[in-house]
């Protein structure tokens, strides 16, 4: 499915290539028994991306895997995926305001060694 999808042959799916595969009957056929809901294409695929607006084969693999079968739930799914996204953006604010205070303490020893 994933090599079907990869149409322009760079290891990655965007959503316009995820569109056109889902469109086909043998892969929506063969996604549905992998019981992944071709309906809910937009939602999947937002579930299966990383963030960077494409799907490479790993995280294909991975999504497909945590919402294949009766125990999944796409809700759980959705919310690990969101949970990481915001992870990601919360360690560069982190990152960002670590890098503000070492300028300030920069700042504030230089002032301190230039008042003595």
């Amino acid at each position: 499915v994933f090599s079907a999808a990869d149409t322009s042959g760079d290891g990655y799916v965007t959503w316009e290539e995820f569109e056109e595969l889902i469109q086909d009957e043998t892969a929506s056929t063969y996604l549905t028994t992998l019981e992944l809901d071709p309906a809910s294409a937009k939602l999947l695929f937002s579930m299966l991306d990383d963030g960077d607006n494409r799907v490479s084969v790993q995280e294909f693999v991975k999504g497909a895997l945590r919402l294949k079968g009766q125990a999944r739930s796409s809700d759980v799914v959705s919310i690990m995926h969101d949970c990481n996204k915001l992870l990601s953006k919360l360690t560069r604010v982190e990152e960002n305001i670590e890098g503000m205070l070492s300028r300030i303490e920069g700042a504030s020893q230089a002032r301190r060694s230039n008042q003595q």
